[in-house]
């Protein structure tokens, strides 16, 4: 069975590899889709933002789609940046679309300059939609805890990976391994929970 995930992000891309390898899908991505729409990511919520690239690639592809979307809540920053996680530099230099990850990173930790440890808490949290051209659709989500480095430390993962500091392995995500990572990510706990349904619901049961 094909699943087309709606992502050209080598990161996710990999992870999705790696946490679903073992249940005999093909796995495809945006590269491999001709004329693939272009979807705007300005929902209000992970969910809406992963219905709407779901359900416009199922559509266009006829083909099941997972459509995913995440962000990084900072508690001393009243759960920001959020929904708006990949765009928080460019909407604070006010202009659209996504920001570098490098400046999404410099932003966050200079707003949180003076924040003591203690009060650096936050999460990943992961919405997943899969949905089939008939209309159908899985739905699941997943958080993962932590808090906020005083500045990046390794060199491995993306986005906000290495400030993103995992307390019971005192380690950020940006210095963890790859298996560490997809043990316990907001995005594996969210796979976690699809798996069970995952195949019956491929196969429009």
């Amino acid at each position: 069975m094909i699943l087309v995930i709606a992502s050209a992000n080598a990161g996710k891309l990999r992870e999705y590899r790696a946490l679903l390898g073992d249940l005999n899908l093909e796995l495809r991505s945006l590269a491999d889709v001709a004329g693939a729409p272009a979807v705007s990511e300005d929902g209000d919520t992970y969910l809406a933002n992963a219905r709407r690239k779901a359900h416009a690639l199922a559509a266009h592809t006829q083909l099941p789609a997972l459509g995913d979307d995440s962000g990084l809540e900072v508690d001393a920053l009243g759960g920001g940046p959020g929904v708006r996680s990949a765009r928080f530099a460019a909407d604070a230099m006010g202009r659209s679309g996504p920001s570098d990850d490098h400046a999404n990173v410099a932003l966050l930790l200079g707003r949180m300059r003076k924040t003591p440890d203690g009060h650096r808490t936050a999460r990943f949290r992961c919405a997943i939609v899969v949905a089939r051209p008939d209309g159908g659709e899985l739905l699941a989500d997943g958080a993962c805890a932590g808090c906020i480095a005083h500045a990046p430390r390794g060199n491995d993962g993306f986005g906000y990976d290495p400030i993103f500091l995992f307390p019971p392995l005192d380690r950020t995500f940006g210095e963890i391994s790859a298996a560490e990572k997809d043990a316990v990510s907001h995005r594996a706990q969210a796979i976690a929970a699809l798996r069970p349904r995952l195949l019956a619901f491929l196969r429009g049961s």
